[in-house]
């Protein structure tokens, strides 16, 4: 059994800056729906997946907050053309064979997490579709994350990340992730870092000591003064951003994750696409259908 995981928000900002300009005939915006739907088949495509959701952000958890109050208030907010874009999409995203979960208060990665190793528990394989980072601790020969960036990828369009592809990318093992992330913030998310400690210098101190628990714990094996002197100086911080990027894996699950069967509804599929007036598309998924379910045209047409 494999199952994958879709970070919706991620692939719904994502589509939209990726595709500009798209209406329909009444002047609505559709490319974010166009570039979600062809993301979403894509992955269907070449995962091939046994049971498939689309997780969606549904709030801040308070933990977090209260860890690091203006956690994520860098952010803008949703641009007007893609609030009902977003709408249209958790509507009929089901439509397409995905079903949409959300949990309230709880953001996607937390619940991608939790889906993740409640699958992985039962045997399962997963796929996460994603480019947050603070998942990455979550892979293991298991599971595996979803790309389709170019520098990922080595043959047939996409790459599937394992532990090898994560330590080679990172310079450190996927459980050690969360651990570099404590030590260099992630200004995207408006959590700050130990100044003066990027990528390179936090790899560095994590694989020579192992762990953030061991640095903080043994501060004075830390050789170079200035930086031993940063680490003391900002281990509240340490300590805070390491919470901060703990995912919350054992939230109870919207619908067990067996239940996420891949079943496409086509008909109303295809009647919401011609609403969006996505000829091509339209006409690609009508040939596939034709040539696998050659019974079910009239029913379809």
């Amino acid at each position: 059994m494999r199952l994958l995981l879709v970070d919706g928000h991620y692939y719904l900002y994502r589509s939209f800056f990726a595709i500009r300009g798209l209406k329909n005939s009444r002047g609505e915006p559709t490319n974010a729906i166009y570039g979600f739907i062809k993301a979403i088949r894509k992955m269907l495509a070449d995962v091939r997946p046994d049971r498939a959701a689309v997780v969606w952000d549904a709030g801040l958890p308070a933990r977090r907050v209260e860890l690091q109050p203006a956690y994520k208030q860098n952010r803008s907010s949703m641009p007007e053309d893609l609030r009902p874009q977003e709408d249209w999409l958790q509507k009929n995203i089901c439509l397409l064979g995905t079903q949409g979960v959300e949990l309230p208060n709880t953001e996607a990665d937390d619940l991608i997490a939790s889906y993740a190793l409640a699958a992985r528990r039962d045997g399962a394989d997963v796929v996460i579709a994603t480019n947050d980072k603070d998942i990455l601790q979550l892979v293991d020969p298991n599971i595996h994350i979803y790309s389709t960036n170019k520098t990922d990828i080595k043959e047939g369009g996409f790459a599937l990340l394992g532990p090898a592809e994560v330590a080679e990318k990172w310079g450190v093992s996927a459980a050690r992730i969360a651990d570099v992330l404590a030590l260099t913030g992630d200004n995207s998310d408006n959590i700050p870092g130990v100044p003066g400690v990027g990528g390179k210098t936090a790899v560095q101190l994590v694989t020579s000591h192992g762990s953030i628990q061991a640095i903080l714990e043994n501060p004075s094996l830390i050789e170079n003064p200035r930086l031993r002197e940063k680490i003391l100086a900002n281990r509240d911080i340490i300590t805070a951003n390491r919470e901060m990027v703990r995912l919350d894996n054992d939230l109870p699950l919207p619908a067990p994750w067996t239940t996420l069967e891949i079943s496409p509804r086509h008909p109303e599929l295809l009647a919401a696409l011609r609403d969006c007036e996505f000829k091509t598309l339209v006409s690609e998924i009508e040939a596939e259908l034709s040539k696998a379910q050659p019974a079910l045209q009239g029913e379809l047409f």
